[in-house]
């Protein structure tokens, strides 16, 4: 009997249930007009898919915007200077901004104007990272993003540093920077601003993945988040696998299989969980019997 575990905490997070629901608004309410976002609301090529069967396409060039389009800034926000030149253009701008991505805006402001030299705990090109540097920018401050221990250099040279990082951001590595400026830095102040949905989702993973024969984990390859959960499933299973879609499980994978784990980023919708879950079972009626809790 092979048993199918799904994470509690698996699929949308709260940031993102809001900015899909915002542009599924925007599609119903702009019939008559265009509506884009800027970029991919969503790291999940499925969902983007879905979303423009309803009319809301990625935007490709700024340029071929006109007045009375309709733009949604995704979840992962953009910078300041960036959102007031759309709406200086006379374009119908949707913020769908994650909340905690916000509060990091927000808390790097606060740090600049105590005079704090700011790290930021990110992927350099994410562009949840680009638009905080926006408004680090903005602020007036200075800093630099820490994607490895080794980007901490600069931050050694500065006497007040202030902390803050991408919200998807691993608690591990989270840890590391912070206690290796503790050993450096004469005055250190950290806002820990990775969002909990992150760190839920990652607390799943730990505890799931060495108690199960095989690890999938199901979200777009472009996402942050969901390469992290990856990453630690397979530091605890290397029988684990990082797939978007049910078309991607491979049958050899669950051969002798008793106990299978599944967990999903915090972009992957509950439709593709569902049709993963499914394919597994699938998979295992043709030599076994399954059964499934979550």
């Amino acid at each position: 009997m092979v048993e199918i575990v799904v994470a509690p905490n698996a699929g949308f997070c709260f940031g993102v249930k809001r900015a899909v629901k915002l542009a599924e608004e925007a599609s119903v309410k702009n019939k008559e007009g265009r509506v884009f976002t800027l970029g991919p609301i969503i790291h999940n090529p499925q969902e983007v898919g879905r979303l423009k069967d309803l009319g809301v396409f990625p935007l490709d060039r700024e340029e071929n915007l006109s007045e009375g389009d309709t733009v949604i800034i995704r979840s992962h926000g953009i910078p300041p200077e960036r959102e007031e030149a759309l709406r200086s253009k006379g374009l119908n701008v949707i913020d769908a901004t994650c909340p905690y991505v916000k509060a990091v805006h927000e808390a790097i402001c606060d740090l600049v104007k105590e005079g704090y030299f700011i790290v930021l705990i990110g992927e350099k090109n994410h562009p949840e990272v680009i638009g905080s540097l926006g408004y680090l920018k903005k602020c007036g401050g200075r800093g630099i993003v820490v994607e490895k221990l080794e980007d901490l250099e600069e931050a050694f040279k500065h006497e007040r540093v202030g902390v803050v990082s991408q919200t998807t951001q691993s608690e591990r590595f989270f840890k590391e920077v912070v206690g290796e400026l503790a050993l450096w830095v004469k005055e250190l102040k950290v806002i820990n601003t990775i969002c909990n949905a992150t760190s839920v989702r990652q607390e799943d993973v730990y505890k799931i993945a060495p108690q199960v024969d095989v690890m999938i984990v199901i979200g777009g390859k472009n996402s942050g988040n969901t390469r992290r959960l990856f990453s630690i499933a397979k530091s605890l299973n290397p029988r684990s696998y990082h797939i978007e879609t049910a078309d991607e499980l491979d049958p050899s994978w669950f051969e002798g299989v008793k106990k299978v784990g599944v967990t999903a980023g915090a972009s992957t919708p509950d439709w593709i969980i569902s049709q993963v879950t499914g394919r597994i079972r699938e998979i295992c009626e043709k030599a076994c019997s399954y059964s499934s809790s979550q």
